[in-house]
């Protein structure tokens, strides 16, 4: 098969590609920059240059492909606070790449996150695939995938927690919380930090992704979670002892000075099932988990 990825660069994707490429599938990148071009062709993939604001060159790429994996969002507009332009930008592109597709049966497999779920109004139980509503932030972008089944498109999306996690991850949730406990001189969680984020590693996502684009039922949502819900105290206590500073509590009026763009993330509750997921696609994590994986070393090396 022959895959368009868009976010060719990123964490993700430096998973994604070799998963694929591993599988027997031929990957064409989007690349906005040269330096992005080469990481790309470092991975083994092809190279189309543009962005996300190039619909028409979308368009186009996704007509050239047997199938697309939508990765790219708007991050650096998300950690300013522009979220309406990030998810606006997100919505374009994923009409530009539906239009194309439309009739063909061929699949897009979009992203999502499951901390929505909770700031939806689910609580009191782990959130699961079912779990759909009718819009909001980055809501919207799964109701379009999900929509795209009526229309032809073998769509599917998988919500990613707020950690996918592994020696690729460099610019996530969990290298910017380890900055700021640098900053700070402390590793904090808010409250008693008894919240729970859930967590996968990102060649367990990866290996989601592939399995989605080959197999997954159109209108699909997939969940990429390997730990269900590590409780936030003990993120912050393995990001203490790997950057050596002791761990305590963070007032919520003190939350957006030592968390910054993450300060409405750290205290969400998002427990999250897998279990559909694992039984439609066959799909088991194994490799190590969040905590784990910080016990490590990598992360502060």
């Amino acid at each position: 098969m022959r895959v368009f990825i868009t976010g060719a660069s990123g964490h993700v994707a430096s998973a994604v590609i070799p998963e694929l490429l591993q599988a027997g599938h031929e990957v064409v990148g989007l690349a906005r920059s040269d330096a992005a071009a080469a990481a790309v062709a470092d991975l083994g993939a092809g190279v189309r240059r543009g962005d996300l604001d190039d619909l028409e060159g979308l368009a186009d790429a996704a007509r050239d492909a047997d199938g697309v994996i939508h990765l790219a969002f708007k991050h650096d507009a998300m950690a300013a606070g522009d979220l309406a332009s990030a998810a606006a930008a997100d919505l374009a592109a994923l009409d530009a790449l539906g239009t194309a597709l439309t009739g063909t049966g061929k699949p897009l497999v979009g992203t999502s996150g499951t901390a929505m779920i909770p700031m939806m109004g689910v609580t009191g139980r782990p959130g699961t695939e079912s779990d759909a509503f009718d819009g909001g932030y980055r809501i919207d972008a799964e109701n379009v995938l999900v929509g795209l089944a009526e229309h032809g498109v073998r769509s599917s999306v998988l919500r990613l927690p707020p950690s996918v996690h592994s020696d690729l991850d460099h610019h996530g949730f969990v290298p910017a919380l380890i900055g700021f406990a640098r900053e700070n001189g402390f590793s904090g969680y808010q409250g008693t930090g008894d919240n729970r984020w859930p967590a996968v590693h990102t060649r367990d996502a990866a290996r989601l992704y592939r399995l989605a684009l080959e197999s997954a039922p159109a209108g699909t949502r997939l969940h990429a979670v390997g730990d269900e819900g590590v409780p936030f105290r003990e993120i912050a206590e393995a990001i203490g002892r790997g950057v050596g500073i002791p761990t305590r509590t963070v007032k919520p009026e003190d939350a957006p000075e030592v968390f910054r763009f993450l300060s409405a993330f750290v205290s969400v509750d998002n427990p999250t099932s897998a279990e559909i997921t694992r039984e439609l696609m066959g799909w088991k994590p194994e490799l190590p988990g969040l905590i784990e994986d910080l016990d490590a070393g990598h992360y502060f090396s």
